[in-house]
């Protein structure tokens, strides 16, 4: 696991794992392309999933679950029940 600190690191670590022969997976887990796996976590999706409030915690990782990368705006909205 590497954990990231703001979308753009994010970004730039999902990119160059993926786009150098590596493939995507679910919930921000990806391949290079030698076949190890890579889970790229922001914080702030460790602090959402772990948050004291059950309902918040429970919508942030219910928008994890639809995801590839991260999309750290996403999970935040999602967490604040701002989500669609």
């Amino acid at each position: 696991m590497i954990v990231t600190e703001d979308q753009a690191e994010t970004d730039r670590l999902w990119h160059a794992i993926v786009g150098s022969g590596g493939q995507e997976g679910a919930c921000g887990w990806c391949k290079d392309r030698w076949g190890f796996s890579w889970q790229i976590s922001p914080r702030i999706l460790l602090e959402r999933l772990t948050d004291p409030d059950p309902a918040r915690s429970k919508r942030g990782f219910e928008a994890m679950m639809t995801m590839t990368r991260i999309d750290i705006a996403a999970i935040q909205a999602a967490a604040d029940g701002l989500a669609d």
